[in-house]
């Protein structure tokens, strides 16, 4: 599977800054310092609906890790994954009278697109899971062989048990972990069961359903969480930096997969640092796709609203925070990109070196964007009030937004 096309990210002068960031597995900031190669993984859609403005504000919060990283000079190995076989894109399908492949396919191609616009820098890796189904079987045959896994009326599930190190990631207690595992995607009622937490490995073949030769595990498919433990395992390996996504995949989706990493390799952690971007609401519920409340990218692209304008939106938010999308959010976005605009299309203008150091600076805690927009702003008005004499003042100042915050001006 192929990603979407990259943007040029103009070097800036001087060198960056490590990151700092918040780690939920420790619930407290920590420096993310990696080598040469900066190694993420984060977690990508379930392709049965447009990408919406939450799935947008999560892959902006990656995207500007990435930045802060090029931004001092290493290299990036990113890894994202496609769920392009899963409950929900089957039962949009079957609702739809449409073939599963064909609706996974439009709306990745979609997602493309809008990352595309968006200037989301694409991932090294891009990885489905039905390709990768070849990688996950070896990986539930061993869980079963060491005896981290067992076979219930033919599905095959993980027992959280084997895993000495589950519930670091998400930190939370077993009643949290059960009514979460029942509202996202889990079984924990299902009788037969060693642990109510126990999830899914492997789905034996069900009638009507896409199945593949899963080796001694017979035919079936692959459950959630092995699917991005395959995958970063063979891209990145065991220890890699960063382990992102939105604040609901914390658990289960991380948890899991951590301890199936984990018991695969008896190395611990699986990743060094867990990164969650917080929720995003429209008419005071979380944006999702089963509530149906949902503002697109494609369509506000669509009705003509720049992309730029967006991203700007979407960083006028801390990364980690829960807000709501509204009209207004975008108003004053537009307005921003207009004033960004105006002040860096003037020949000369105040010095934008201290603005160069205020965008890393704020970036590097934490991603905070809004921070570093406000330190734009501040340039702007002063452009806008006294004007400068330095001539290379307006192109530094659009490099800069352009390298650590994705805005093309």
């Amino acid at each position: 599977m192929h990603a979407w096309p990259a943007s040029d990210v103009p070097a800036l002068p001087g060198k960056g800054r490590d990151l700092r960031i918040h780690d939920t597995a420790t619930g407290g900031p920590v420096t993310v310092a990696p080598g040469p190669v900066a190694r993420i993984y984060v977690c990508g859609i379930t392709p049965y609906d447009a990408t919406h403005i939450g799935h947008a504000a999560t892959y902006n919060a990656f995207d500007l890790v990435q930045r802060v990283w090029l931004d001092t000079k290493r290299q990036i190995q990113y890894v994202q994954n496609v769920t392009d076989i899963d409950d929900p894109l089957l039962e949009r399908a079957a609702r739809d009278g449409e073939d599963w492949t064909g609706l996974a396919e439009r709306e990745t191609a979609l997602f493309r697109e809008d990352m595309t616009a968006l200037r989301m820098l694409p991932p090294q890796h891009y990885i489905g899971a039905v390709e990768a189904i070849p990688g996950i079987v070896p990986l539930v045959e061993r869980l079963c062989e060491i005896g981290a896994a067992y076979v219930l009326e033919g599905d095959v599930y993980f027992s959280v048990e084997a895993d000495p190190h589950f519930g670091e990631v998400s930190g939370l207690d077993a009643e949290a972990m059960r009514l979460l595992s029942a509202e996202r995607g889990g079984d924990p009622e299902r009788p037969g069961k060693k642990n109510p937490l126990d999830p899914i490995l492997w789905l034996s073949a069900r009638e009507g359903e896409p199945s593949w030769d899963g080796g001694s595990l017979g035919h079936g498919r692959p459950g959630w969480h092995i699917e991005c433990v395959a995958i970063a395992l063979d891209h990145l390996g065991m220890g890699f930096d960063v382990q992102g996504g939105g604040s609901d995949l914390a658990f289960p989706h991380h948890e899991m997969g951590a301890s199936h990493a984990q018991t695969l390799t008896g190395v611990h952690p699986f990743a060094k640092t867990y990164v969650h971007a917080g929720m995003v609401a429209l008419d005071g519920e979380k944006m999702s796709k089963s509530k149906g409340n949902l503002v697109f990218v494609s369509t506000l692209r669509h009705e003509g609203v720049d992309p730029a304008a967006i991203r700007l939106a979407l960083l006028a938010h801390h990364y980690r925070s829960d807000w709501e999308w509204t009209d207004e959010v975008l108003e004053t976005a537009v307005e921003r990109l207009a004033r960004w605009r105006a002040a860096v299309s003037r020949p000369d203008g105040p010095p934008a070196q201290e603005l160069v150091e205020e965008v890393r600076e704020a970036l590097s805690n934490d991603l905070d964007a809004p921070a570093a927009l406000a330190a734009v702003d501040r340039w702007a008005a002063l452009q806008e009030s006294t004007g400068g004499t330095d001539e290379g003042a307006p192109g530094v100042v659009s490099r800069t937004v352009d390298a650590l915050l994705g805005v093309a001006l």
